[in-house]
């Protein structure tokens, strides 16, 4: 314990050096430090008390994440292609490197899909129809996932036909002889609903072969996704949406009571707040059928997500009105999950295209720091802002995967230093001040200074 005293008391003094030295980040200064401080924090052998937190869920306690009573504020990242990769022998090895790679910047969740209906290498083939060596590719995820300490957001379906998605559902109702008419008969269609329960339960029921562990009972799993970027565009009010919600959320929980859940949404206003509709990016966002504040307040909701793509809402091109606009985004949603809603929030996806016209690894740092600075805004506070998800961490040699938002840490030491810093900052408010501290602590002044001066 004397040691361990020791090396964080280390820490801080490196730290606060640099925070008193300068307020220009040079990654050179932290080389030789950096991988031991993240070590030492988050390592379940050398921080006492810490290393039962792997058999411990993560839970909430008003707006913020706890584990074990602590707070637990999330640097991490997606990497949505792991069962696939893990599927074949040749590709399994890059779901631990980039497992390996975010451990080494402290990042502790990985957001990634448990679904693939009816495509190449299907998890689902057909309606509660399954390959079991595409859900033991599944569990080596979870395993693996475990073995570098990460804990796992899984999605459970698609808005997009990419790995199938509701689009796939609808096809399997009409093969089945349904009258459908849109993909968004996925929502309302009762057949259509009850296959993906189905789903559901399959998923949250497995029995991983690697660890004997049921998901439903997995720490290693951070939290159940209803859905990825759920839009209704067939309803512009939201109803049928909400209703989904209501039954998917509750039918989730009447299985699995220990673990969170979230919806999955991108974070657009509606009808039910034209107050808000201001901070929508563009005025396509309203009439896609969700609606964040109303959406979040359905029982067996947990946190908020929301998503940032100003070069997917606003403009391809690198603007001026990019990072102003994150930044109000961020606070809005912040602002919202403290006033009405009473639950963290995570930023569950964020980035920008290298494809870009203007694009540049700058821009993009820049962006990343915008991000962080304003979860850290929140932290200092005792906010909602839970912490974020970058869109996305790739292994060396996947490059034929790249959808221009990838990043190979090897490959950009700036990034990589920005992505750890903010990893280090969480890390050592998460383990040295509780939850009751709220900022009020003694320890109140030194982590200010040491955590949120201007270096970001």
């Amino acid at each position: 314990m004397e040691n361990q005293r020791g090396i964080i008391t280390l820490i801080l003094f490196l730290i606060l050096t640099k925070s008193i030295s300068s307020t220009e980040f040079d990654s050179s200064e932290y080389e030789e430090w950096e991988g031991r401080s993240l070590s030492s924090l988050s390592s379940r052998s050398e921080m006492g008390g810490v290393e039962e937190d792997e058999r411990e869920m993560v839970q909430t306690k008003g707006n913020q994440f706890v584990v074990r009573d602590q707070p637990f504020y999330v640097n991490g990242f997606n990497t949505y292609w792991l069962m696939i990769f893990a599927a074949d022998a040749s590709t399994r090895g890059k779901v631990s490197e980039v497992f390996k790679h975010a451990s080494s910047v402290g990042m502790t969740v990985c957001r990634t899909w448990a679904f693939n209906d009816g495509q190449w290498r299907a998890l689902q083939k057909s309606p509660s129809v399954y390959d079991e060596d595409v859900f033991k590719a599944l569990d080596f995820v979870v395993s693996e996932a475990k073995k570098y300490r990460i804990r796992l957001i899984l999605s459970l379906v698609n808005n997009w036909e990419a790995y199938g998605g509701k689009a796939q559902y609808v096809k399997w109702g009409t093969s089945a002889g349904l009258n459908l008419t849109s993909d968004d008969d996925f929502f309302s269609h009762p057949t259509l609903r009850s296959y993906y329960k189905n789903h559901v339960k399959t998923v949250l029921n497995r029995v991983n072969t690697y660890t004997n562990i049921t998901y439903k009972e997995d720490p290693t799993i951070f939290a159940w996704e209803l859905m990825n970027e759920p839009r209704c565009n067939s309803d512009s009010s939201g109803d049928t949406l909400q209703e989904w919600i209501k039954e998917m959320a509750f039918y989730v929980k009447s299985i699995d009571m220990k673990h969170l859940v979230e919806i999955g949404l991108e974070g657009f206003y509606g009808p039910s707040t034209p107050q808000r509709v201001q901070f929508n990016p563009n005025q396509f966002a309203q009439q896609v059928g969700t609606d964040f504040i109303r959406n979040h307040q359905v029982l067996g909701v947990d946190f908020a997500s929301v998503h940032i793509y100003p070069d997917s809402w606003i403009s391809q091109s690198i603007a001026d009105t990019h990072l102003p606009f994150i930044k109000s985004w961020m606070e809005a949603h912040i602002e919202d999950a403290e006033k009405y809603l009473g639950m963290p929030v995570v930023f569950a996806e964020f980035g920008v295209s290298s494809k870009d016209p203007g694009y540049n690894s700058s821009y993009r740092d820049n962006l990343i720091n915008t991000v962080y600075k304003t979860i850290l805004n929140s932290t200092k506070t005792g906010g909602s802002g839970a912490g974020s998800l970058v869109w996305q961490l790739f292994p060396d040699g996947t490059d034929y995967m790249d959808d221009g938002y990838s990043i190979v840490l090897s490959k950009s030491p700036s990034t990589s230093s920005i992505i750890s810093l903010q990893s280090t900052r969480l890390a050592l408010f998460n383990s040295l001040c509780s939850k009751r501290c709220h900022w009020s602590c003694k320890k109140k002044r030194m982590f200010q200074k040491v955590l949120y001066h201007d270096e970001l």
